[in-house]
């Protein structure tokens, strides 16, 4: 069981982490105002000292404590890093991102060292500090308190003397400037409180404005943390500590891979050191840590693909760095070469994608000066020949991928965008028409109607029908044929656009509804409501009648796929086990 500890916008995105394991956990907020959808979740509010926590932990079994809250919520780390320590509990701390200290402010350990100031102070520390801010109001100084616009926060104002022309309400989305002229405040005064806080923006419009910002830096965290600042970082600090909460696990992306085995031979070609693990930042901006190894002149690591079914897991993934007049990307031994247009790069490019192009770059440039770096995959050229790879027009290897940098199970992200590749290179072919199968058994039987079809107008789009007709839609593909087999025909025809037997299984009222729409008698409706698999309804349906319910169920399918190829030419083939085929008739 896990106790997340939340009530802010990291609490909120913990909660939808953990709602993907479909595992129950408990979430604790100070108030219970915040309003968080929870389904597998139970809800929790008020706080807890460390006695209460202990108890709290011992009776529901709690193994993982998640601490979302607040940066500045200083007890509440204290407590939670207590109780982890004394009851060997692992403690996650969910931290913000925080851009890097701009020394042109005026930093502070605490309000203890305010500096002497006059004439008017716009307060935007939250509504705990103002009895302590009181005590520096005076003739010389007066003080206005930036509070959530909530009955909670302007009655605890109150109550702490603050009077309601000293009150302005944060509203979201407010121009920071515009607020800062109305005031006209001679200084700010604000907490570290990371980009989701609205930091950035908030010192931004002050210093655009001459008025002098004072910040509170963020308390220190007890060493117990295992630190993450993104949602990333966070799923996998949960698989490591408590592995069984997620049914399946997240991976990392050849993009990724890349950069850690960059970041890992820059440091040690810069800086003399060889650390066993590199900070990653992600292209969300949070930063995960990759393990890596070292050889004769290069940094590795070996793909990670979780529980991802990836062909790639466990290769060996190498970089290497050097001086350079400029950035620049260059493919080596088992990274392939672009041959076709449609990519990103032109052909003789290696292919490596404009995302881990990036997360190089924007990684490496922390380093402070331009890199050549050299990616290379030993055994890419034998493992590529397994892939999409061929069928795109990449040579000689694999390629180095990844949109988010990490890989989700079953890796619907690496899919959706090969098959958006595969339609992508399709549409460049200038074949007049682009065929799209579930998998090689449905191609094969297809292959034969279009003979004169280049390889590359063939793509398979595995479940995702629906994603595959709007990408064709995107791209103005004005011919499809889709070749579908008999399971997933069903699930179609029934108006799952998204065939995976994790979203949909076989409506069996639904497939009696077509049998008896066919004209197929009750006798074939009882044996089909006992069947197992789709595909014995071609043993099941009669064979005076399969035609015509082969038509219904085309009929069907067709019904949900127009939509997707408003402007297209749509043909649907319905194949049979031995490879007869069924095309709907006008």
């Amino acid at each position: 069981m896990i106790l997340i500890l939340g009530g802010t916008t990291e609490g909120r995105k913990a909660v939808e982490v953990m709602e993907e394991a479909g595992s129950p956990f408990f979430y604790s907020t100070k108030t219970g105002e915040q309003d968080v959808a929870l389904h597998h979740g139970t809800a929790m509010n008020g706080a807890m000292d460390y006695g209460q926590m202990c108890s709290f932990c011992r009776e529901h079994g709690v193994r993982l404590l998640v601490d979302a809250a607040h940066p500045f919520a200083s007890q509440l780390h204290d407590t939670v890093a207590r109780v982890s320590a004394d009851r060997s509990i692992p403690a996650i701390r969910y931290e913000r991102i925080y851009p890097p200290r701009d020394l042109s402010l005026t930093w502070i350990d605490g309000y203890d060292q305010m500096p002497p100031l006059k004439g008017v102070l716009l307060a935007t520390t939250g509504v705990q500090s103002i009895a302590r801010l009181r005590t520096f109001e005076s003739d010389e100084l007066g003080i206005i308190y930036r509070i959530l616009n909530r009955d909670s926060s302007l009655r605890l104002a109150r109550e702490q003397g603050a009077r309601l022309d000293q009150l302005c309400f944060y509203e979201s989305g407010e121009d920071e400037r515009e607020l800062l002229r109305r005031i006209r405040p001679d200084a700010v005064l604000m907490k570290e409180s990371g980009t989701t806080g609205g930091f950035v923006e908030k010192c931004r419009a002050a210093k655009e404005l001459g008025i002098q910002v004072i910040v509170i830096r963020r308390p220190q965290l007890s060493s117990v943390f295992h630190v993450v600042d993104g949602v990333h970082g966070l799923r996998r600090a949960v698989e490591q500590l408590l592995p069984e909460f997620f049914p399946l696990h997240s991976g990392l992306t050849t993009g990724t891979c890349a950069t850690a085995a960059a970041v890992a031979h820059a440091s040690w070609l810069l800086n003399g050191e060889k650390p066993g693990e590199v900070p990653v930042v992600l292209p969300n901006g949070e930063t995960i840590y990759v393990e890596v190894a070292y050889g004769d002149g290069y940094a590795f690591t070996l793909k990670e693909s979780g529980d991802d079914p990836d062909i790639t897991n466990g290769m060996e993934i190498r970089a290497q760095v050097e001086p350079s007049c400029t950035f620049e990307v260059r493919g080596g031994e088992g990274v392939g070469v672009i041959t076709l247009p449609g990519f990103d790069y032109p052909p003789g490019s290696p292919a490596i994608n404009k995302g881990p192009r990036r997360m190089l770059e924007e990684n490496l440039s922390r380093f402070g000066e331009p890199l050549r770096v050299t990616v290379s995959v030993p055994g890419g050229a034998e493992t590529a020949r397994k892939t999409f790879n061929p069928r795109l027009g990449i040579e000689g290897g694999i390629s180095i991928i990844g949109v988010s940098g990490i890989i989700m199970p079953y890796s619907e992200e690496a899919f959706l965008e090969s098959i958006r590749k595969c339609m992508e290179i399709a549409k460049k072919s200038g074949a007049e028409r682009v065929v799209i199968n579930s998998g090689a058994k449905s191609e094969r039987f297809v292959r034969g109607l279009y003979p004169d079809l280049p390889s590359q107008a063939f793509v398979e789009y595995g479940n995702y029908i629906g994603e595959t007709l709007k990408m064709a839609a995107d791209l103005d593909v004005a011919k499809v044929t889709l070749g579908i087999m008999m399971g997933k025909a069903v699930k179609l025809a029934a108006g799952h656009l998204d065939t995976h037997s994790r979203h949909t299984t076989m409506d069996r009222t639904f497939i009696a509804g077509m049998l008896r729409e066919a004209g197929c008698g009750e006798g074939v409706v009882v044996q089909a409501a006992q069947m197992n698999l789709a595909k014995e309804l071609w043993t099941i349906v009669p064979p005076e009648s399969l035609q015509g319910f082969c038509q219904v169920v085309l009929r069907h399918c067709r019904q949900h796929c127009m939509p997707l190829l408003p402007q297209g030419e749509l043909t649907i083939l319905l194949i049979s086990e031995e490879g007869k085929i069924f095309e709907e008739k006008a």
